[in-house]
């Protein structure tokens, strides 16, 4: 299977101090090229690990899938019995199961690691239609519970620890605060598609009563990305982007951002949000 990480020599510099040669672990970044049914759909940059979850959640996204039984069937291609050619865990064929249609081949995209819609021809087209009723979701969460999630994220991201270079997504059940799953990659938009991927796999499509924690800034296709999975609340420590912010309000998402030590901003639905008393927690 792909490696996470990798050792490479550095030259350390401080200032006041001899240079000097030393080891250091990067994060793994490799090109995946996602085939449905044999054919190219789409090629993203990604740490390896979790390729199955990754694609699945990427096609929760783009609308191609909603259940689990959707998905019949993922192999990684390359290996023997396909040339010769070593298997280099870099592409996966998927299955989809009888009477799902077939995506559009129009819609093949390339996306690199820091950007989950290069590609796209416009905003329209990524404003997909959801299978579930976000605004519809009842859901509620505890201030006091929200400011917790940052610190339970970053005290689980066993690779960031040892690179500082991987962005982390984890989902938590709403009412308890307890992490369900945390997946970790180069890609913002790829640790979303993981733990998405992972839920269609558990049969727990869609994702009410959950909150989607994002280690950096909320952009327009993570906010996409929570509503095609049914995910009503969705936090960032960072920023928002104002288009994040527009189509969190027009599908009914709780959008939150700057959520650091004991404040956060609430974008959209704040109602969703429980303020206790006495709570050192801005909503406005």
């Amino acid at each position: 299977m792909g490696r996470i990480t990798v050792r490479r020599p550095v030259t350390r510099v401080s200032i006041g101090t001899d240079p000097h040669r030393r080891a250091d672990t990067l994060a793994v970044e490799e090109p995946l090229e996602i085939r449905i049914a044999g054919e190219p759909f789409t090629v993203t940059m990604r740490t390896p690990g979790h390729d199955v979850e990754l694609a699945a959640g990427f096609l929760v996204g783009e609308g191609v899938i909603s259940h689990r039984e959707h998905l019949r069937a993922a192999i990684h291609c390359g290996g023997p019995g396909t040339g010769g050619v070593d298997n280099t865990y870099n592409v996966l064929d998927i299955g989809l199961a009888a009477g799902v249609p077939l995506p559009d081949r129009d819609r093949s995209f390339y996306t690199t690691s820091s950007c989950g819609m290069c590609g796209k021809a416009s905003i329209e087209a990524v404003r997909t239609v959801s299978a579930y009723d976000v605004a519809a979701e009842g859901t509620t969460v505890h201030d006091t519970t929200l400011v917790t999630l940052p610190d339970t994220l970053r005290a689980h991201q066993d690779v960031f620890e040892k690179t500082g270079g991987l962005h982390a997504a984890g989902l938590f059940e709403a009412a308890t605060g307890e992490l369900l799953v945390l997946r970790e990659d180069v890609g913002r938009h790829n640790a979303v598609d993981k733990v998405v991927g992972w839920a269609l796999q558990q049969g727990r499509l869609p994702l009410g009563g959950t909150v989607l924690q994002v280690s950096g800034r909320a952009s327009f296709e993570l906010v996409q990305k929570a509503a095609m999975a049914g995910i009503p609340i969705l936090a960032a420590v960072s920023a928002p982007s104002s288009l994040a912010v527009e189509l969190a309000e027009d599908v009914g998402l709780t959008l939150i951002g700057f959520l650091r030590g004991q404040s956060m901003n609430v974008y959209t639905r704040p109602d969703r949000v429980t303020i206790l008393p006495g709570a050192d927690v801005p909503v406005d």
